[in-house]
């Protein structure tokens, strides 16, 4: 404790951890920091073939999550990945056809 009667505890922590199977990587990260303000923890996680993820969130010093804007907005989703494999499935299934066609008419 400070003279004034407040606390100044500091806490902050990070871990890493990595995994690779069959060639693919999955990693995931996790930073922590308390302090008499409450606790933020930040959080990054990538999947194999997968843009990272990151994620804060934020307790106050009674242990009450902290909602922010982007949080209540809620979660954004990446479709450039569904979208280019809808793409990808078309683009295959006109090559089949046109294969076929080929083979077919030879």
């Amino acid at each position: 404790m400070s003279s004034n009667g407040r606390s100044t505890f500091q806490s902050a922590s990070y871990s890493f951890s990595s995994s690779t199977v069959n060639g693919e990587t999955r990693s995931y990260s996790e930073s922590t920091y308390s302090d008499p303000s409450g606790t933020r923890i930040q959080r990054s996680t990538q999947e194999p073939g997968q843009a990272p993820r990151n994620e804060r969130v934020e307790f106050d010093s009674a242990g009450r999550r902290i909602q922010d804007d982007r949080s209540t907005m809620g979660r954004i989703e990446d479709v450039t990945d569904k979208e280019q494999s809808d793409r990808d499935r078309e683009y295959e299934e006109r090559m089949e056809d046109e294969y076929a066609k080929k083979e077919g008419g030879a």
